[in-house]
C-alpha cells in the first residue's frame, strides 16, 4: 500500500522526474534534434537540384542539350542557373 504522506509523494515524483533527465535535457534534445534535421534537408536539396544533375558551363550549352533532347522526342525542358555550383541545370519543371 503506497504512503499518502506529502514527503514520501514527493520523494516519488523526485524518483520519477530523475528519471527523465531534468527538461533542460527534453529542451536541449529537441534543439539538437531540429537542428540535425535542418542540415539534413538542406544536403537532400542540394543533392537532388545539383549534384545529382548534369552541369552545363554555360546557358549557351544547356540551351543546346535542350535542343539535342528535343530531337530525340524529349520536350518540356528548360535549363537555369544553379544558385549552389553557378552552373546551369535542365528541368522538366515550367518556369518561373
Amino acid at each position: 500500500m503506497a504512503s499518502h504522506k506529502k514527503s514520501a509523494l514527493r520523494k516519488q515524483r523526485e524518483a520519477f522526474e530523475s528519471g527523465f533527465g531534468g527538461m533542460d535535457d527534453v529542451f536541449a534534445r529537441e534543439e539538437r534534434h531540429q537542428e540535425a534535421m535542418k542540415v539534413e534537408r538542406a544536403v537532400a536539396l542540394r543533392h537532388k537540384s545539383c549534384e545529382s544533375k548534369n552541369r552545363y558551363a554555360t546557358h549557351a550549352e544547356a540551351e543546346d542539350a535542350i535542343a539535342s533532347c528535343a530531337a530525340y522526342g524529349r520536350t518540356g525542358l528548360h535549363s537555369y542557373r544553379c544558385s549552389y555550383c553557378k552552373g546551369w541545370h535542365l528541368t522538366s519543371h515550367p518556369q518561373q
